[in-house]
C-alpha cells in the first residue's frame, strides 16, 4: 500500500481551528464528563454547542432532570463560547444566573453558548438548552474571568 503523497496528507489544524480542537479535547478530558456524557463542538469564535442525552440517572424525585444538569450544561456552553476567544488562558466562572423554563425529560438535548461581551479580563456569555423538539428548557448568563492558568499547561489541552 502506498502512503499518501505529501500534498494529499491532511494538514494539522492551525490558528483558531487548532484552539477549538484543543478546547474540545480539554472538555472531553474533564472527569465530570464521566458523570454527564456530552460532546462539545466549536466552529465559530464566540459560539459553542454541547450535545448530550438526559438519562434517568440525572432525574430528581419528580421524574425530570435535576438542576445540576441544567447548570452544568449551561455553564459549560457559555464558558467554552467565551474561552473560544482566549487562546492563552483558562477562564473561570465568577457568576451565573439560570432561568428554568420547562422540565427537561429523558432523551437528546443541546446546549448552545454565545459570547456577548468582553475581550480583555472579564467575559459575558449566555447559553440555552433546547430539547429534542426544539423547545427551550432553560437559559443562563455567566460572567467569566481570565485566570492565571495557562491553557498550554493543562494536560487535556492539546494544540496542533
Amino acid at each position: 500500500m502506498n502512503p499518501l503523497p505529501p500534498e494529499a496528507a491532511p494538514s494539522p489544524p492551525s490558528g483558531a481551528d487548532a484552539h477549538y480542537r484543543a478546547l474540545e479535547q480539554l472538555y472531553a478530558s474533564a472527569p465530570i464528563n464521566l458523570l454527564f456524557r456530552s460532546a462539545l463542538t466549536l466552529g465559530d469564535a464566540g459560539r459553542s454547542q454541547i450535545d448530550f442525552t438526559v438519562e434517568p440517572s440525572s432525574f430528581h424525585a419528580a421524574g425530570a432532570a435535576h438542576g445540576t444538569l441544567y447548570f452544568k450544561m449551561l455553564d459549560d456552553a457559555a464558558f467554552y463560547a467565551a474561552n473560544s476567544l482566549v487562546s492563552d488562558r483558562f477562564l473561570l466562572t465568577t457568576a451565573f444566573n439560570l432561568h428554568f423554563t420547562k422540565p427537561l425529560r429523558e432523551g437528546p438535548a443541546m446546549a448552545e453558548g454565545r459570547w456577548i461581551s468582553g475581550r480583555r479580563r472579564v467575559f459575558v456569555a449566555e447559553a440555552r438548552i433546547v430539547d429534542s423538539s426544539g423547545e427551550e428548557c432553560a437559559r443562563g448568563t455567566g460572567t467569566f474571568l481570565r485566570s492565571h492558568i495557562a491553557l498550554a499547561g493543562l494536560a487535556g489541552y492539546v494544540s496542533g
